[in-house]
């Protein structure tokens, strides 16, 4: 332990002192002092990286902002997306090693792994997985809202989800696909994504404080605590987020001491210490463009910034005229940067606890301009003005518009009728309630106050442990739909942006149990205008109905002597109790009507 310390220091005290002697770096600490004011950050780390030696590297601010313990270079921080180069690089290594192919397509590995359409599952390869271009869009709140730890299933979800275009017609960043890296490299293996990742990359970079899970960052010492900002002025403590099975599109934890050993990996043609950690001919093709993403023309303000290209899990522009290869990462209270320019021997990590922060980007310029010895830009300043402009056209805006909500509206229905279980395949099943003359939404880890806003349309709100804050109003908007028979029977919300139509996800009637004792009081026929209706047990407790010339279809029980129909929207039996208890007649709702059965 006392060796460990001793290295650490001593890396600390060799980068600070080549820091005051290397010319380009004087002055940096004020200014990255000045992006800290600027952008009321709890703290951020940043390392540079020259050749085969980290040079630089500093804590700023405070990874407990309550507690004021200062941020260091060894403190941990969630990198989030920053995470997607190791997923692709295991591929990389197997193909090195003869495992797999990336003209293949990804079902070769994963058998159960479909797509939407054939189309999809005909055309796409593994390397379109690797550079966003299946044409399938982000379905993020799939796996946000609806986390579970079994990546398998969570794949599964992916042949539900409907793409917005083509394969490789447009570039459109997606976590599933890197998921899906993530369990390919698990089936050829045989080891689970986490263990690949420790063994082929924490453990010969020496990355040994780093984790890939929560619950690894909150067992270790010296790990930041994750915040957003509030109203431009409130650093508020945000809960760790649990990517749980999504891991391999962003989970790994990690510091700028350790970040650095990656990126002098890919500075040298994935050597680390003499050691060939990554193929070089991987490392060509990952920085080298596989799919456009925008045309990224140059402007009147930076005419040196320019190009918008993506290679495996790397975005690639052209910087001052310097060739940068990088990747950002968000998750609940951190942001990220990694960086590169594989043309100068340089990289540049910045790690924060500022949820969907500018600064790594703000941090990673002002570190690039001194660096690659180009024409400096105060960030800082530049990132107040654009704030300070963007506050001033919302009020404007705000002035302008008028609300679209229409008053003296209320929903169609007792708030009772709204409560129940909705469910889509390519996401995954909530319950709403009822609790004190109010709506909730219930997901697996996060609550959300439903707040009416005309007719059967009502607005959604994080429950917080400070409570709710209805002023900060989103576009997320739930809209109730009823069936042909007035009910209920799906909620519509548009939480894929790039689709042109809202996700569905159908009401499921909350099923109890009933005992079979009960059951059987409904056995029996009934007649209604000549035609008898059968209904019976099977498989010793599930109750049956038919009708000659139909299939049989199961009922489920929703309330005392209530049952809807398992496969038929619409469709529901009540049985009727006489005075003595015994059951004389059915009530059959559908869609066309209300009908009474007799019992013979």
């Amino acid at each position: 332990m006392r060796n460990i310390l001793i290295t650490l220091f001593a890396i600390i005290s060799i980068s600070s002192v080549l820091a005051q002697q290397d010319k380009r770096l004087k002055g940096l600490e004020k200014e990255l002092n000045e992006i800290l004011k600027a952008t009321k950050i709890p703290s951020f780390t940043v390392a540079i990286v020259e050749g085969k030696k980290i040079i630089y590297a500093k804590g700023f601010g405070y990874r407990d902002y309550e507690n004021k313990i200062p941020a260091d270079t060894n403190t941990l921080y969630a990198i989030g997306s920053s995470s997607k180069a190791f997923t692709s690089s295991i591929l990389g290594q197997l193909r090195q090693e003869d495992k797999i192919s990336f003209e293949e397509s990804p079902v070769k590995y994963v058998p159960d792994l479909k797509f939407y359409n054939d189309q999809m599952n005909n055309n796409i390869i593994i390397k379109d997985l690797m550079s966003h271009r299946t044409g399938l869009p982000r379905h993020d709140y799939s796996w946000y809202l609806f986390p579970t730890n079994n990546k398998d299933s969570l794949l599964l979800r992916v042949e539900h989800q409907e793409p917005f275009i083509g394969v490789r017609e447009q570039w459109h960043y997606n976590n599933f696909m890197f998921l899906a890296q993530g369990v390919i490299a698990e089936r050829i293996t045989g080891k689970s994504w986490e263990e690949n990742i420790k063994e082929r990359f924490f453990k010969p970079l020496g990355m040994t404080r780093s984790s890939v899970s929560i619950e690894e960052l909150e067992k270790s010492s010296n790990a930041a605590i994750g915040y957003e900002l509030k109203k431009d002025s409130i650093i508020s403590k945000m809960d760790y987020y649990h990517i749980a099975g999504m891991s391999p599109a962003g989970s790994i934890n990690s510091s700028v001491n350790e970040m650095s050993n990656w990126l002098i990996t890919w500075i040298n043609k994935g050597k680390f210490n003499d050691d060939q950690i990554l193929p070089e001919a991987y490392i060509d093709e990952a920085i080298s463009s596989q799919m456009v993403i925008s045309g990224a023309l140059p402007d009147k303000e930076f005419p040196d910034m320019h190009l918008s290209n993506y290679g495996y899990a790397w975005f690639l522009s052209s910087y001052r005229g310097h060739y940068r290869v990088e990747h950002g990462g968000n998750i609940d209270g951190f942001s990220s940067n990694v960086a590169f320019f594989p043309s100068d021997s340089i990289g540049i990590v910045v790690l924060t606890n500022q949820n969907g922060s500018a600064v790594p980007g703000l941090v990673r310029n002002t570190v690039a301009d001194r660096m690659l010895k180009t024409q400096k830009t105060d960030w800082a300043k530049r990132f107040t003005e654009r704030k300070l402009k963007a506050k001033k056209e919302e009020e404007e805006a705000k002035s302008e518009t008028t609300s679209s909500k229409i008053e003296n509206t209320k929903p169609s229905h007792i708030l009772q009728d709204y409560t129940s279980k909705y469910s889509h395949p390519g996401y995954g099943e909530f319950n709403i309630i009822n609790k004190n003359d109010s709506l909730f939404a219930n997901f697996k880890l996060k609550t959300l106050y439903l707040k009416h806003v005309h007719y059967d349309i009502f607005e959604p709100f994080e429950v917080t442990k400070t409570g709710i804050d209805t002023t900060d109003t989103g576009l997320l908007r739930l809209n109730f739909i009823t069936n042909d028979s007035g009910e209920i029977s799906l909620v519509r919300m548009k939480v894929e942006g790039a689709l042109d139509h809202p996700i569905e996800f159908i009401l499921k009637p909350n099923i109890i149990d009933v005992d079979k004792a009960i059951l059987e009081k409904y056995v029996g026929d009934y007649e209604l205008s000549g035609t008898t209706i059968k209904v019976y047990i099977k498989n010793e407790s599930k109750l049956y109905l038919f009708v000659n010339g139909q299939p049989e279809y199961e009922l489920l029980a929703t309330d005392k002597h209530k049952f809807s129909f398992k496969t038929l929207e619409g469709y529901k039996v009540e049985f009727v109790e006489s005075d003595d208890e015994s059951i004389t007649e059915i009530i059959l709702t559908q869609p066309n009507g209300t009908f009474k059965a007799t019992r013979k």
